[in-house]
């Protein structure tokens, strides 16, 4: 107990000496506590969302060859749809499915996390090296209990997923707040509640590249009917180069968050 104290405390001194060297002359004093019981479920934003910014931000669906308006809209160099191509005859004991998508950051956390949340298991995988921003993959997955994917269901629900978290990831728009203009960044949360990682990070590294300052920022949780999802807002601080109230420029700058986001 007391060295896990005496490392508590380091992690705590070590973090604000950061934060200080960061802030420097701004940062009057800084201190961190440990979280109380009132902190342990994240603050819930299923009722402190606008209904039409929520359904903008969550109700992109894939349908048939259709990709999602804001899937890869921006990229001129990437293929707009994802390929899944199954094949349940070449293993006696595993269903193959063959894809093409675009090569991105997390691409086999989001492929590992939808099997993942279908208690589908990854028995072994062939990956192409990245060309011309294409990544080529051979997976064989199995059920939990060792067989292959025979429920044609289960199948078609599994490959529309992975379509869709292969082209849409995440969310990310650009809104009002009042007065205020407001970035939201939606990730699915995975079934044993973890989030996506570094998702804080890359958005504000993108906003420092963009010489934008953030006002403050809240993450918390929102359900929809099928999923949860984690929510990042940012009220952003006016600048020259990027006029918040231009439309040109939001787009501009949403744009460039979800390209850092993705590694694009």
């Amino acid at each position: 107990m007391a060295g896990s104290s005496y490392t508590r405390k380091k992690r705590r001194d070590d973090t604000c000496g950061y934060l200080c060297d960061v802030f420097r002359e701004y940062c009057i004093g800084c201190e961190l506590q440990l979280a109380g019981p009132e902190c342990d479920n994240q603050r819930n934003f299923s009722s402190l969302l606008n209904l039409a910014v929520a359904e903008e931000l969550f109700s992109c669906e894939l349908s048939g060859k259709e990709s999602c308006m804001q899937a890869l809209r921006t990229a001129t160099t990437s293929p707009e749809k994802a390929i899944v191509t199954v094949d349940n005859l070449l293993s006696p004991a595993h269903t193959l499915l063959q894809i093409q998508c675009v090569d991105q950051k997390g691409l086999f956390y989001d492929i590992l996390r939808t099997s993942k949340d279908l208690n589908i298991q990854v028995a072994y995988g062939r990956f192409s090296s990245s060309i011309k921003g294409y990544r080529n993959m051979d997976l064989f997955f199995q059920q939990r209990d060792g067989k292959k994917i025979l429920d044609p269901k289960l199948l078609e629900s599994f490959c529309s997923r992975l379509k869709e978290e292969m082209l849409h990831p995440l969310r990310v728009i650009i809104t009002n707040r009042g007065p205020d203009t407001e970035l939201l960044v939606a990730n699915p949360v995975e079934l044993c509640g973890k989030g996506r990682p570094r998702v804080f990070y890359d958005v504000t590294l993108a906003l420092k590249k963009l010489g934008i300052c953030i006002f403050s920022a809240e993450i918390g949780r929102h359900s929809t009917h099928d999923r949860q999802w984690e929510v990042y807002r940012f009220l952003l601080v006016e600048n020259g180069e990027f006029p918040l109230t231009s439309g040109q420029a939001r787009n501009q700058m949403a744009d460039r968050i979800r390209r850092t986001l993705m590694d694009w």
